[in-house]
């Protein structure tokens, strides 16, 4: 059963296993229930036909269709377990549901500046579904947790590995509801 969680959900009352990694939103989770009815309808069932036809053939040592189709059912049920284990933990957050729309919270989309007068634009997202080459960042990224619960015209300190930057949030949008 998926749990929903309000858009203003913190770490302390997040899901006591996992913390803020489960969240997500539901175009995140249709894409994981997707990619595993993929993997279970087509994928998996191909790579079963191809082990048990070489498996026909003979000696299994010196087969190589038989060694890498079993190297890859391994892979397929590892992400199979993967995939069901993230989907049973996740908690739902709708971007377009937040009420708060003046704040920076999961789902926003923030325009920011750097101290070098970079702008800069993200979407924060769940840790499954982002995708820095998309301007997506994950929750737990130094510059989530940055942003979190900061206003337009906001100055906060952001904390990376090369060290401490000012930066400014210059807009915060969320999807409009459907």
């Amino acid at each position: 059963m998926l749990k929903t969680r309000p858009q203003s959900a913190t770490k302390q009352d997040g899901p006591a296993k996992g913390g803020l990694s489960c969240y997500i939103t539901p175009g995140g989770i249709a894409a994981m229930r997707d990619e595993l009815n993929a993997l279970l309808r087509d994928e998996r069932p191909k790579i079963v036909e191809i082990v048990s036809w070489a498996a026909g053939n003979g000696d299994r040592s010196e087969n190589g269709d038989y060694q890498y189709g079993k190297r890859r059912l391994r892979e397929i049920d590892r992400r199979i377990r993967f995939l069901t284990k993230r989907i049973d933990n996740a908690v739902i957050v709708d971007p377009a549901a937040q009420p708060q729309r003046d704040r920076v919270f999961f789902g926003a989309t923030v325009t920011y500046a750097t101290e070098r007068d970079a702008e800069r634009t993200v979407t924060i997202l769940g840790v499954d579904e982002a995708d820095m080459a998309a301007g997506q960042v994950s929750l737990i990224s130094p510059v989530a947790r940055a942003l979190m619960r900061a206003g337009v015209g906001d100055e906060v300190r952001l904390v990376t590995p090369r060290g401490e930057e000012m930066i400014e949030v210059l807009a915060i949008s969320y999807p409009s509801a459907s």
